[in-house]
C-alpha cells in the first residue's frame, strides 16, 4: 500500500471518529462515506442523493447529529462578527471595513480586550491603516494596565480607559487627593492595597504641609487639612512660583502677613538675581533685593532711560557693561520711535550727542527731513541729506519762523519736477509728463505767506501802523485765506487814514480779496477807490483789468493792464493775472473762450495757453 493511499485511510478513520461513525465497517477510501463525511468537514451542503444514501444506510442519527453541529457553526460565525462589530465599535476603529477572517484587526483588538500590551508592528499596522483613534486607546489600555501593577490593583479586570479605576490611579499617580466617593470605590471593590497607597500619600503629603508651615511661618492658621488653600499656596512658593492677587488676598484674609513678605522677598530675590545676570551685574556682591542696584535695575526693565544720578550710582561701582546695556537700550528705543514716525526733542538730542550717537541723530533727521517733503509736497527734490538747505528751510516753516530774504531768493531759484496730469478720454491712454516747477509754490508758498501774514498782524497789533495791516492782507491773499484779509481790512476808517498811498494799497487789498471769493462788483468799487485815492500807482489798475478778464471784457481788460504797465508795471504781471483767470476758470467753455480769445491775440506770448485745453482727440 503506498504512502498516499495509507494518509487517505487514516484521514477516513479521524473523520469516522469525529463524526462518530466508527460503527460503518467499510474503511476504504472508495466508500460514498468518505466522499460525504469530507463535504461535510468542508462545509459543503449535501445532495438529496447523498442524504438518502445515509437514511437507507441506518445513519439518520449521525445525519441529525451532523446538521446541529453545522447550525452551531453558522451560529458562532455569527457571534464571531457581532462580537468583532461591538469592539470595533468600543475601540473607535468603525472606519475599517475589511472581514473579521482574513483581518489583523480583529486579535489586536482582543489582546487590547484583555489587557495585553500591543507589539511594535500592531502599533505600525494600526497606523497605516488610519485607526489613530484606536492607537491612542492602546496606549491608555497600556498605561492603565501599567498602573493597576504599581498600585496594586491587577485582580481588577476590567481594562478599559473610560473605567473609574483608570481616573482613580491616574491621581494617585500625580499624588491628587482622591474625593470621598473614589475612596469608597475602591473599599467597596475590595481594592484595599490600592487604597493604602493613597493612605501612605495622604500621610507624607501631611508632614509636608507641617513643614511648609512651619518653613513660611504660617503655623497659626487652623486649618491643617490637605484640602486647605494653604497647603497649595505654600507648594506654590516652596517651588518658587510668584503668588497671584488672589492668593494674596487670601493669606491676608487669614492674618498671614509674615508668609506674605516671605513669598514677597523671596520673589525679589528671584528678580534681583535674573536682572544681574540680563544686565551684566559680574562683581556686585549684595545680592539682597533691598539694596539700592535692584531698583536701579527695575528701572532700567521697565523703562528705557536711567537718570543721572543712576549712571552716577553704576559707574562708582564699575558696573561699565551695566551702563553700556542701559545706554544701548535706550538708544535703541529712540532709534524705534523714529522709525515709527516721532521726531527727537532737544533733551534726547543732548543725550546722543553726549554719549556718541550722531548716527541715530542723522537718521532721525533724514526721516524727518524725508517726512516734511511729504507733509510740503516736494518729494520731487533729489538730495535726501538732511544738510539741505531746503531741510533747515521746512524746518523754519513747520516751527512757523520767518524766512531769510536769501531763503525766499534759493526757494525762487531752485526748481523741481512734478507730475502733470494729462487729458485723454481712456485712461490706458495717459502717459506721465513731468514738469519744472519752483520750490516756492504749492504748499511752502502757503505756509510762507501764512507766517508772513500773522507776522504782520501781530506787528500792527503792536504798532498800530497800518502798513502792516496791508501786508498782512496781501499776505493772506497769497495764503489762499480771502476771506482774512477781508476780515482784518473791515472797518477801515478811511477818513482818520492820513496817507492816500496807505489807503489806495488797503483798497487794492481789500479788492483782490473780493475778486478771489468772485465778488467783483465789490471788487471793482474797492480798486475804482484806490484809483481815486493814487492815480499813479498801477495796482488798482492791475486788478481792474483782472476784474474785466472774469467777465469776459477783453478789451476793456487789456485796456486797464496797459494803463497799468504806463504806470510801471511789468507786462510779465499782466500775464500772470490773465494765466489765473484761465486756471481758475469754473465753466470750461469760459475757459475755452479766454484760451481762444489769447491765441487769437498773440499766439505765440500765449502759447502757455494750450496746455489747460483738454484733449478731445481721442473721444469717439
Amino acid at each position: 500500500m503506498g504512502k498516499e493511499s495509507q494518509n487517505r485511510l487514516e484521514h477516513f478513520a479521524a473523520l469516522k471518529s469525529k463524526y462518530q461513525v466508527t460503527q460503518y465497517e467499510d474503511s476504504l477510501p472508495t466508500s460514498l462515506l468518505y466522499l460525504i463525511l469530507r463535504k461535510l468537514d468542508l462545509g459543503i451542503e449535501l445532495l438529496d442523493l447523498e442524504s438518502n444514501w445515509l437514511g437507507e444506510s441506518r445513519l439518520e442519527e449521525t445525519l441529525e447529529a451532523i446538521k446541529q453541529k453545522q447550525k452551531h457553526k453558522v451560529q458562532e460565525f455569527g457571534n464571531l462578527e457581532f462580537e468583532f462589530s461591538k469592539l470595533k465599535s468600543k475601540y473607535k476603529a468603525t472606519i475599517y471595513n475589511g472581514s473579521w477572517q482574513s483581518s489583523h484587526l480583529y486579535f489586536i483588538l482582543l489582546k487590547l480586550e484583555s489587557g495585553n500590551f500591543l507589539t511594535d508592528s500592531e502599533v505600525k499596522w494600526l497606523r497605516a491603516n488610519g485607526l489613530y483613534e484606536t492607537n491612542k486607546i492602546a496606549k491608555e489600555v497600556k498605561l492603565f494596565s501599567q498602573l493597576k501593577s504599581k498600585y496594586k490593583a491587577t485582580q481588577y479586570e476590567d481594562s478599559y480607559p473610560d473605567s473609574q479605576l483608570y481616573q482613580i490611579l491616574k491621581k494617585l499617580e500625580l499624588t491628587e487627593r482622591l474625593s470621598n466617593s473614589e475612596y469608597n470605590w475602591l473599599i467597596d471593590n475590595e481594592l484595599f492595597e490600592t487604597a493604602e497607597v493613597f493612605q501612605q500619600q495622604e500621610s507624607i503629603k501631611e508632614t509636608h504641609f507641617a513643614k511648609l508651615r512651619d518653613k513660611y511661618q504660617a503655623n497659626l492658621h487652623s486649618d491643617l487639612s490637605l484640602s486647605s488653600p494653604l497647603y497649595l499656596i505654600l507648594q506654590n512658593i516652596d517651588i518658587e512660583s510668584d503668588l497671584s492677587e488672589s492668593e494674596i488676598n487670601w493669606l491676608e484674609q487669614q492674618g498671614l502677613n509674615e508668609t506674605i513678605a516671605i513669598a514677597q522677598e523671596l520673589q525679589q530675590t528671584r528678580e534681583f538675581t535674573a536682572l544681574r545676570y540680563k544686565y551684566q551685574v559680574t562683581h556686585y556682591e549684595d545680592s539682597s533685593p533691598k539694596s539700592h542696584l535692584y531698583k536701579i535695575l527695575k528701572r532700567l526693565e521697565f523703562s528705557n532711560q536711567l537718570g543721572e544720578q543712576d549712571i552716577n550710582f553704576l559707574r562708582k561701582r564699575k558696573l561699565s557693561k551695566t551702563i553700556e546695556i542701559a545706554n544701548n537700550k535706550y538708544a535703541n528705543s529712540l532709534k524705534l520711535n523714529i522709525e515709527s514716525g516721532e521726531t527727537l526733542n532737544e533733551l534726547e538730542i543732548k543725550w546722543l550727542k553726549n554719549n556718541g550717537r550722531e548716527d541715530i541723530i542723522a537718521l532721525a533727521q533724514q526721516k524727518h527731513f524725508a517726512a516734511l517733503k511729504s507733509k510740503y509736497d516736494v518729494l520731487g527734490y533729489q538730495d535726501k541729506s538732511h544738510t539741505s538747505l531746503l531741510y533747515t528751510i521746512l524746518q523754519k516753516l513747520e516751527l512757523k519762523e520767518r524766512l531769510e530774504p536769501t531763503d525766499v531768493a534759493w526757494l525762487q531759484e531752485t526748481k523741481i519736477e512734478v507730475l502733470q496730469p494729462t487729458y485723454s478720454y481712456y485712461t490706458w491712454q495717459k502717459e506721465s509728463q513731468y514738469q519744472e516747477t519752483k520750490l516756492f509754490s504749492g504748499k511752502i508758498w502757503i505756509a510762507y505767506h501764512t507766517i508772513e501774514a500773522n507776522f504782520y498782524e501781530q506787528e500792527f497789533q503792536r504798532t498800530d501802523n497800518k502798513w502792516n495791516l496791508a501786508n498782512a492782507s496781501s499776505h493772506w491773499r497769497k495764503a489762499d485765506e480771502p476771506e482774512q484779509a477781508l476780515q482784518l481790512t473791515n472797518n477801515l476808517e478811511l477818513d482818520k487814514i492820513k496817507e492816500n498811498k496807505l489807503k489806495s494799497a488797503l483798497l487794492t487789498s481789500r479788492g483782490g480779496a473780493f475778486r478771489d471769493i468772485d465778488k467783483l462788483d465789490k471788487a471793482e468799487n474797492c480798486a475804482r477807490q484806490a484809483i481815486e485815492y493814487q492815480p499813479k500807482s498801477h495796482h488798482p489798475y492791475t486788478l481792474m483789468g483782472a476784474i474785466c478778464f472774469e467777465r469776459h471784457q477783453y478789451s476793456d481788460g487789456e485796456y486797464w493792464f496797459q494803463e497799468a504797465i504806463k504806470r510801471g508795471a511789468n507786462p510779465r504781471d499782466m500775464d500772470s493775472e490773465i494765466k489765473r483767470v484761465v486756471k481758475n476758470a469754473k465753466d470750461e467753455s469760459k475757459r475755452r473762450q479766454v484760451i481762444n480769445y489769447l491765441l487769437n491775440k498773440d499766439p505765440q506770448r500765449y502759447a502757455w495757453a494750450k496746455s489747460y485745453i483738454k484733449n478731445s482727440n481721442n473721444k469717439i
